[in-house]
């Protein structure tokens, strides 16, 4: 096996020969690669070049890896013209230290340890540079002092590290991404409901969009009043109700079809979503709740629907203000100490972006979008974000959303793999009521209010939730049913009536 002093010592002495590293572990893994090409396919870790410490032990594994994965043997032979000119090679004697890797066959016995090792040490350093990064970023103070900020690269840094085993996987082969989409197949035929992300809890909805794929970002728009947030909390309690009843069943994660939410509310407090899911789960009127005006019954009712909700893997962060890197950190936090895998947002512009000194709303709603969908991707789960609707709607006669109507819609709708509108037609039936008729008025005002009353019949109580774009399936419509006393949304009676003219 080669000697630790083939390698030049680093010129300054102190920290770099602190740092920690195994060359000879370096140097008797890559030689049981050149003895056995197999090695590399039975390994506790996806290593990279970047992990080895020493930089020629890192362009002799990329190497080797290049030949391996042309179906090539790499042996010291094969590797020999790729490093004739290679400076740091003819430091330690040349191309001949090829060979000299290969002159012990201990490695073979302990290459997955080697590995491993190689892979810990790797994130020492990593964790090294993030505190030298840290303690000089909190040294200087030449330039604004934004600690917060601070804080929120670091917590980012420190996840990267934490989560660098994921993040090596990222470049994954054709057969590894096919057999992912295979497991996602089965889970939906096992489902029995055709479902092969997170339920939303509506078998209407499920049906249509298959449930809630994981690195989604899903955007659920519409104007002020069409329930968005009462639909959001209908969903999130779905998806952690079902969490639950599926781990009290014994069902592995990977098969649960619920999720633990973490709900981000910069509207509404947190008591205030917690009377929402109350009032849903209750039956019991949200505004009698908040007023008080409620018998012993409901009471009762009101206490069985929290016990049972004292459990629920629901988490709300009602912080208001956040930036969108805060959001992100917040979010990484939850995951970690909950496992988190649904993310709610209510809503999108209330967020704020992290460039300074931008008056470009566009812009910062870009910057919010793409986070967003960076967040999705980085966790793997789906989050969906709560969006406001411009004020066209109103101006034109059929007040269904469109996709333009996203309010600065253009980054919006590139980085959403899915957009969801939600659409009352009762809310504005409501809102054309004539002046009621009173005895001794017109036949005309009569007829009117009849006709009006005739129509808030036919739309009172239902629903649309637009798919108006899916990376995954078609667009479409559903009709739901919606119970404006404790704002909750189900599927209809009537499930023949779901689709109805909307294919």
């Amino acid at each position: 096996m080669p000697e630790l002093a083939l390698f030049p010592a680093p010129a300054s002495a102190g920290d770099e020969r602190q740092l920690p590293r195994n060359i000879e572990a370096e140097a008797a893994f890559l030689g049981a690669i050149l003895i056995d090409n197999r090695v590399v396919e039975d390994l506790p870790v996806q290593l990279q070049p970047a992990h080895f410490f020493e930089a020629l032990h890192g362009r002799i594994f990329a190497q080797a890896m290049a030949l391996i994965e042309r179906n090539s043997i790499a042996t010291p032979v094969t590797l020999k013209p790729f490093f004739e000119g290679d400076e740091a090679m003819k430091a330690v004697g040349g191309v001949g230290y090829l060979a000299q890797l290969t002159g012990s066959g201990a490695g073979l016995i302990g290459a997955r340890d080697f590995a491993r090792q190689i892979y810990d040490l790797a994130l020492l350093r990593e964790l090294v540079d993030v505190g030298r990064t840290l303690v000089d970023n909190a040294l200087d103070t030449s330039e604004s002092v934004d600690p917060q900020a601070q804080i929120e690269e670091a917590e980012t840094a420190l996840y990267k590290v934490a989560g660098g085993e994921a993040e090596m996987g990222s470049v994954k082969s054709f057969s590894t991404a096919s057999l992912t989409a295979l497991q996602a197949a089965e889970r939906a035929l096992n489902s029995g409901g055709h479902l092969s992300g997170i339920t939303t809890g509506i078998a209407s909805v499920n049906a249509k969009i298959g449930g809630m794929h994981n690195s989604d970002l899903m955007i659920l728009a519409g104007r002020p009043g069409m329930g968005k947030t009462s639909l959001a909390t209908n969903i999130a309690y779905n998806a952690a109700e079902r969490w639950r009843r599926d781990s009290d069943d014994g069902i592995p994660p990977e098969k649960n079809m619920g999720a633990k939410v973490a709900f981000f509310s910069l509207e509404m407090s947190a008591d205030q979503l917690a009377t929402r899911v109350l009032a849903e789960q209750s039956g019991v009127s949200g505004e009698a709740l908040r007023m008080g005006k409620i018998s012993k019954e409901q009471f009762q009712q009101l206490s069985r629907a929290a016990q049972e909700l004292q459990t629920l893997p629901l988490y709300i962060d009602d912080t208001p203000g956040l930036t969108i890197a805060s959001l992100r950190t917040r979010a990484r936090r939850l995951q970690r100490r909950h496992d988190i895998g649904f993310i709610i947002v209510d809503y999108l512009q209330l967020l704020q972006g992290t460039s300074k000194g931008g008056d470009n709303r566009v812009q910062e709603i870009s910057e919010i979008s793409r986070g967003l969908k960076t967040l999705a991707k980085e966790l793997n789960v789906p989050v969906m974000a709560l969006s406001q609707l411009s004020r066209q709607v109103e101006s034109r006669e059929d007040k269904r959303p469109q996709l333009s109507d996203l309010r600065e819609s253009g980054s919006i709708e590139q980085d959403a793999d899915m957009v969801l509108f939600v659409f009352r037609e009762d809310y504005y039936v409501a809102a054309r009521e004539p002046k009621r008729p009173v005895e001794g008025d017109d036949v005309k005002i009569h007829a009117q209010h009849e006709e009006w009353a005739a129509e808030m019949e036919r739309v009172f109580g239902l629903a649309e939730l637009i798919v108006a774009k899916s990376r995954h399936g078609s667009t479409g419509k559903i009709r739901l049913h919606f119970e404006a006393k404790t704002t909750k949304f189900s599927d209809l009676a009537d499930e023949s009536l779901a689709y109805a003219d909307y294919e």
